[in-house]
């Protein structure tokens, strides 16, 4: 849509950036490698950030792909997507000391998981194939569970009882895709059990909200985030959805298309919750440097939301804490 004024103006969406999960991951990470020392080994990317990742790399990190890649004795951090109970045992077999990082949000979720597995329910899990929270959430009842990759997967699902069947989710996909899911899986599955709350996290629902809001009044929506990142992904689909003229994700300032800008008068910033705020203020700089330097602030809600520590890097610094007291 065109404004109608020659006025240039960004409409920075509120909240954006990291969630509580996010943070506390990312934290982790930072005080395992001051606690302990380097190296601490990370299963998977912590969070889905290239710029948070190589961040924690530079101060020791060292991210795998598989626990068996991690040294026996040696530290292995849990990312916040979540891990299946056979990563644990795998963990428990080289000998490995855990931190757990993932996020309280996810862990509801295989909670869910495993209650609904012992009540003998077929679990219909939607959200995408392949991703990390995906593959731990299945491993909690991988007999029970069945994955639903968004609407047009339901006519192909199969339950042993159409009157014991429950919906759970990824927490980071679009708010209205999922529902479009439920919808379409109550029509076959009259009897369909909702989880006892939204599996979508909070974050994520505040983050499509305010990108809503924001992709309204905008000619060009900016998304900064990675393009793993689904909640990042998400973002983009739901600028385009409430009526941008044009959406696009990128890791930083470095991937902006100034061919973008033609026409532009408004563009709307934010960014996925696993992506640190000095990464939205190079975007900012360089859509000011271009005359964009009206910026607008559009926050629908305020998040105040914290999450503690691991309880295994808590015990640790408390003891050491301890330690200094009895000194």
């Amino acid at each position: 849509m065109a404004n109608d004024t020659d006025r240039r103006r960004v409409l920075l969406a509120a909240p954006r950036g990291y969630c509580a999960g996010v943070d506390r991951a990312v934290i982790a990470v930072e005080r395992a490698l001051e606690q302990y020392g380097p190296p601490i080994y990370v299963r998977h990317e912590i969070v889905h950030n290239k710029y948070v990742v190589r961040t924690l790399e530079k101060k020791g990190a060292v991210f795998v792909e598989e626990t068996s890649e991690v040294p026996e004795g040696e530290i292995v951090i849990f990312s916040a997507h979540g891990v299946s109970p056979e990563v644990h045992k795998e963990a428990e077999r080289g000998r490995l000391a855990t931190i757990d990082a993932t996020c309280p949000l996810v862990t509801k979720v295989h909670k869910e998981a495993v209650r609904f597995a012992k009540e003998d329910y077929d679990i219909l899990l939607i959200g995408h194939e392949g991703h990390e929270e995906v593959i731990g959430t299945s491993g909690e009842a991988p007999e029970h569970i069945t994955l639903v990759d968004g609407p047009d997967d339901v006519a192909g699902v199969e339950v042993r009882d159409p009157s014991k069947v429950v919906w759970l989710s990824q927490t980071t996909l679009s708010v209205d895709e999922t529902m479009e899911t439920v919808d379409a899986l109550k029509q076959r599955f009259p009897q369909l059990v909702s989880p006892p709350s939204d599996d979508i996290c909070y974050a994520t629902q505040n983050r499509q909200t305010a990108i809503k809001q924001v992709a309204a009044d905008a000619d060009l929506v900016l998304v900064v985030g990675s393009k793993n990142s689904s909640n990042s992904a998400r973002m983009v689909e739901v600028a385009l959805g409430a009526g941008a003229g044009a959406a696009y994700l990128v890791d930083n300032a470095e991937e902006i298309d100034e061919a973008w800008l033609d026409g532009v008068t408004t563009v709307g910033l934010s960014s996925g919750a696993s992506v640190p705020e000095i990464l939205v203020d190079g975007a900012l700089a360089w859509l000011a440097e271009r005359g964009f330097e009206d910026v607008e602030v559009v926050q629908p809600m305020r998040e105040h939301i914290q999450f503690s520590l691991p309880k295994e890097l808590r015990r640790d610094l408390r003891a050491e804490a301890a330690a200094k007291v009895r000194d």
